[in-house]
C-alpha cells in the first residue's frame, strides 16, 4: 500500500461530475510501409496481453476508513479488456472527426473503483494513419510524468517490430512505497525539514508580495475576470495547432527570450484576438498559471510540479512588447523557484492549490475572484522521431484538466522540429474553440512581421538612447 502525497490527494479531491481530473494525450501514427494487413489487430492483441504501465497504474484507489483523509494505492487485478478500447472512424476519417471523438472520450470521467486509466486505439484515419488516445487521473501522473510514460512506449529505431515491445512495464513499486515509512521512522528529521521549508517559503512569499513583482502574489490578486472564468459543464472541446520550432527559436534569438516565453506570447496574442472579436477583452492583461516541472526520482509516480503566475500581455497590441513583458516575469520567477528546496516547493505548490481545492469542494469556485485566467504548460516529448512497432509518430496533442471557473487549459508539447498546441476548453463556455488554435498560428506570423518591421524601421528613441549611452561611455 502506498499513500498519495498531499498534492496528489488534492487532485483526487477536486474530482466532481463536471470537473473530471484526468489528463490525456492524442498520438497520431503513420502505418509503416509496407504494413501487414493485420498490423492494428496484432498491436491491439499485444497491448491486451503485455503489461505496459508501471505502478501506480496497476493499483486502485483506497478511500475508505483510515484512508478517507489520505487515500492510498492498493495493488489489484485489472481487466485489460476494460481499460483498452478499440474505436474506428468512418473511413476516411479526417482531423475534425478525430477531434470530435477524442473530445467526447475526454469528457467522460474515469471509473475510480478501478485503476484510473484508459487507452483507446482509433483506426480509420485518412492517409494510412491511426491514433492512440490515453487518459489517466492527475493524482497518478502530471504532464512531465505522462511524457516520460509515453516516451517509454516508443522507440527511436523504426526497425524495431519484433521481440519484447518497448512499452513493456519494468520495475516494481518497492521504492515508491518507502517515502512514508521513512518519514515515520524519522519523524524529527521530517519535522525539521518541513519547518525549514516553511521558513524558506515565508521568505519567498514576502518577496513575491513586494510591490513591482509582475508575476507575484499581487498579480494573482489583481487578475481580471474574463470569458474563461465561468462555471463549466462536464463536456469538453479540443483545439489543435502545430507550429514550426525553428520559427519560434528565431523569434527567441531576436528578442533574447526563451522558446517557452515566445509560446506564452503566442498564446497571449491568440487570446487577445479571440476576445477582441467577442468584445470581451479586459483592460488589464490576462494572467496565466504556468506549471514548472521539478526534478523527480526515476519511477516515482504522481505530481512533481510547482508554478507561478505570468501576465500574457493581452493588453499589449505590440507583439514584441508582449514577449519582453513575459520574459521579464518568467526569468525572475524561475530563478526564485529553482533556488527553493524540494520541501519548500512542495509546500508552495500545495499553498497555490489550496484556494482551488477548497473552492471546488464547497461548490463556490466559479463565484470567487479568479487567481488566474488560463493555465499554460510546456513539455518536451522528444527531439528525435519516435516509432511504435515501425509506425512513425506524426503528432502528439495534449489534453488537460479544467477547474470550475477556469474553462481553458493550454498545453504545448515539443516534438522533433514542431510544437503541438492543445487547447482543452469547456464546450458550453468557450464557443468556436478551434479559432484559438488557428489564431495561435496567426500570432506567430504577426510576431515575425513585427520583428521584420523593427529591423527595417528602428524606433528613433532607441537610436537616441544608444547615442546617449555611447556619449556617457569613457
Amino acid at each position: 500500500m502506498h499513500e498519495l502525497s498531499p498534492i496528489d490527494a488534492a487532485f483526487l479531491r477536486m474530482e466532481t461530475p463536471r470537473t473530471p481530473m484526468h489528463v490525456g494525450g492524442l498520438m497520431i501514427f503513420r502505418l509503416p510501409d509496407p504494413a501487414p494487413s493485420g498490423f492494428l489487430r496484432e498491436l491491439l492483441a499485444q497491448l491486451r496481453t503485455t503489461p505496459f504501465l508501471p505502478p501506480p497504474f496497476t493499483s486502485r484507489l483506497e478511500r475508505r476508513g483510515l484512508h478517507r483523509l489520505l487515500p492510498a494505492w492498493v495493488e489489484c487485478d485489472h481487466d485489460l479488456d476494460y481499460h483498452i478500447r478499440h474505436s474506428a472512424l468512418p473511413y476516411p476519417g479526417g482531423e475534425r472527426e478525430l477531434g470530435v471523438l477524442v473530445a467526447r472520450l475526454h469528457s467522460h470521467p474515469l471509473d475510480l473503483t478501478r485503476p484510473p486509466w484508459e487507452l483507446h486505439l482509433i483506426e480509420g484515419l485518412e492517409r494510412n494513419r491511426f491514433a492512440l488516445y490515453f487518459k489517466a487521473h492527475h493524482c497518478a501522473v502530471d504532464g512531465m510524468g505522462a511524457m516520460r510514460l509515453v516516451r517509454g512506449w516508443l522507440s527511436e529505431d523504426p526497425g524495431v517490430r519484433e521481440g519484447p515491445p518497448p512499452w513493456q512495464a519494468r520495475g516494481s513499486s518497492h521504492e515508491q512505497a518507502q517515502a512514508w515509512p521513512e518519514a515515520l521512522r524519522h519523524p524529527l528529521r521530517a519535522a525539521r525539514q518541513q519547518w525549514r521549508a516553511a521558513r524558506e517559503l515565508a521568505d519567498v512569499l514576502r518577496k513575491l508580495s513586494a510591490p513591482g513583482q509582475a508575476g507575484g502574489v499581487r498579480a494573482a490578486l489583481a487578475t481580471p475576470r474574463s470569458l474563461f472564468n465561468r462555471r463549466i459543464s462536464s463536456q469538453r472541446r479540443l483545439g489543435t495547432q502545430v507550429l514550426e520550432l525553428a520559427r519560434i527559436k528565431a523569434i527567441g534569438e531576436a528578442t533574447g527570450a526563451t522558446v517557452n516565453d515566445v509560446c506564452l506570447a503566442l498564446c497571449g496574442g491568440a487570446i487577445r484576438r479571440y476576445l477582441l472579436e467577442r468584445e470581451a477583452l479586459p483592460k488589464k492583461t490576462l494572467i496565466a498559471s504556468v506549471p514548472l516541472g521539478l526534478p523527480r526520482a526515476d519511477g516515482k509516480p504522481g505530481n512533481a510540479v510547482a508554478g507561478f503566475v505570468c501576465p500574457l500581455g493581452t493588453s499589449e497590441a505590440d507583439p514584441c512588447a508582449r514577449v519582453r513583458l513575459i520574459h521579464e516575469v518568467t526569468t525572475a520567477a524561475k530563478e526564485q523557484l529553482r533556488a527553493m528546496s524540494a520541501e519548500a516547493l512542495a509546500q508552495f505548490a500545495l499553498l497555490g492549490l489550496a484556494p482551488l481545492i477548497l473552492g471546488q469542494m464547497a461548490g463556490v469556485l466559479s463565484y470567487l475572484p479568479p487567481l488566474f485566467n488560463v493555465t499554460v504548460s510546456n513539455v518536451v516529448a522528444s527531439k528525435t522521431p519516435l516509432y511504435l512497432r515501425g509506425a512513425a509518430l506524426e503528432a502528439l496533442y495534449p489534453m488537460s484538466i479544467l477547474f470550475d471557473g477556469y474553462a481553458l487549459n493550454i498545453t504545448l508539447v515539443g516534438y522533433c522540429d514542431r510544437v503541438a498546441v492543445g487547447f482543452t476548453g469547456c464546450r458550453e463556455t468557450i464557443p468556436s474553440l478551434q479559432k484559438l488554435a488557428v489564431y495561435t498560428g496567426a500570432a506567430l506570423t504577426e510576431m515575425e512581421r513585427a520583428l521584420r518591421k523593427r529591423r527595417t524601421h528602428p524606433r528613433p528613441q532607441l537610436r537616441v538612447k544608444a547615442a546617449e549611452t555611447r556619449a556617457r561611455s569613457p
